[in-house]
């Protein structure tokens, strides 16, 4: 009697998830192409699924984009009138009770809402979904897809199990569970993409999943910033961070000056200071599989070695900024990802020291366009080398910087129009005939 009641407690709920799919797949006959984009994620920290959303913008697509809302999207996502952006809630730590029960608590809650939100948009030709975090949302965006009709498309940007052993261990249960649910919702996919070779190996030999390696690429926006506006950075820094104000007064009048620059008032032209600090940027993506004690012990080290050494500059060291060097500490928690912030740095002409892992080349090419380097011992001999001199026109990091301005580096537009574009259109000219 209990289970007769529970079935048709479930047939009353699944009924009209049905009846609103069948809608749904009537009204694609003839729609313009229509694609959800989901980031169970900050979609302001989610760069590349920003990119897919513009892409698919400009190539004829309605795109609704459903995530979380902590940080402002681009402006040219925001600017759109081909994207709608559907903010979603997330659930706030319960705060009591077993961490395994919280997690579950919210998983089925995320579950649930996404579900729910899902099918409150527009019937789409393709679900596109970041992974990770894929839990629940491959499993949700596979049921809606069976219900709707919309093809599952999941871009692979590492795996949600690889990040969660660094927190709890590889071999605990939530860890091994995560990793078989991934496994097992993967292969539901209609499309793949990935992020690195390395990746789409890995995915073909282990979880028998055919992906496309789609790398990632700086956008057109990303560009070396001319001496001019590096100066204005410089002054409205300088306002608030003391690193950045001038240590002298400038030697003339109508001068205006920041640690690193001066311009004249009255011409306008700005030069760069002699004998200013080097800057050195990094980024971070928040996650666990950053070392920034390595940076630090690099640093210490390098400031033992700047005492003794008259040609060795002082060091400002911030997390964003127009610099003359770039440090990436990401590791990969699956060592088959690629860290986009130095796709970035490039973009921008910026050289780069990398901490190595196992596909890092695939990228960084050591001694061409940048250096990797395993320790803090090997970064401080690496920041001692491109600094020794600085700033010497024909020392290394030039030499680097001159590297990437001729590259004629491909952007994101163009290599996605190679990749991805074929990828839907052919399959939706399929669904359609």
């Amino acid at each position: 009697m209990a289970a007769s009641c529970v079935a048709l407690l479930a047939l009353a709920l699944l009924l009209p998830v049905l009846l609103l799919g069948a809608w749904k797949r009537g009204r694609r006959a003839g729609a313009v192409p229509h694609v959800v984009v989901v980031v169970l994620g900050d979609v302001g920290r989610s760069p590349r699924m920003q990119y897919h959303a513009l892409s698919l913008a400009q190539n004829g697509f309605s795109v609704t984009l459903l995530g979380f809302y902590n940080s402002k999207p681009r402006d040219e996502l925001l600017q759109s009138d081909r994207i709608q952006i559907v903010k979603l809630t997330e659930l706030q730590s319960l705060g009591a009770g077993p961490r395994v029960l919280q997690y579950g608590v919210k998983v089925v809650f995320q579950a649930v809402y996404l579900l729910w939100k899902l099918m409150c948009t527009d019937p789409a030709a393709y679900i596109f979904l970041q992974n990770p975090p894929g839990l629940p949302a491959i499993a949700v965006c596979w049921l809606v897809g069976c219900i709707c009709g919309s093809k599952l498309v999941i871009d692979w940007h590492n795996y949600g199990y690889s990040i969660m052993g660094l927190v709890h261990g590889p071999r605990h249960p939530i860890v091994l569970l995560a990793k078989w649910y991934e496994k097992f919702f993967g292969r539901l996919s209609h499309l793949n993409l990935c992020v690195t070779n390395a990746m789409r190996e890995d995915l073909a030999e282990n979880w028998r999943i055919r992906a496309v390696t789609v790398y990632d690429k700086p956008a057109s926006f990303y560009k070396e910033t001319p001496l001019d506006l590096q100066h204005e950075l410089f002054m409205k820094l300088s306002r608030t961070y003391s690193a950045f104000q001038s240590c002298s007064e400038p030697s003339e009048p109508g001068m205006e000056r920041s640690a690193f620059t001066e311009r004249d008032r009255q011409s306008g032209v700005v030069r760069s200071l002699h004998g200013r600090p080097a800057l050195l940027v990094s980024s971070t993506s928040w996650t666990e599989d950053e070392d920034f004690s390595i940076l630090l012990r690099a640093l210490e080290k390098f400031e033992q070695l700047a005492l003794s050494e008259d040609s060795l500059p002082s060091l400002v060291c911030v997390i964003t900024g127009s610099a003359d060097l770039g440090v990436c500490l990401h590791m990969s928690s699956s060592g088959l990802d690629l860290p986009m912030k130095v796709v970035d740095m490039f973009g921008c002409c910026l050289p780069v020291c990398a901490v190595n892992f196992k596909c890092l080349h695939e990228l960084v090419r050591h001694g061409e366009n940048g250096l990797v380097f395993k320790d803090a011992e090997e970064l401080a001999a690496q920041l001692q080398m491109l600094f020794s001199k600085f700033p010497d026109p024909t020392g290394k990091l030039n030499q680097f910087r001159k590297e990437l301005r001729e590259s004629e580096q491909l952007r994101w537009d163009e290599s996605w129009q190679r990749t991805v574009y074929p990828l839907v259109t052919h399959s939706d000219l399929q669904a359609r005939g």
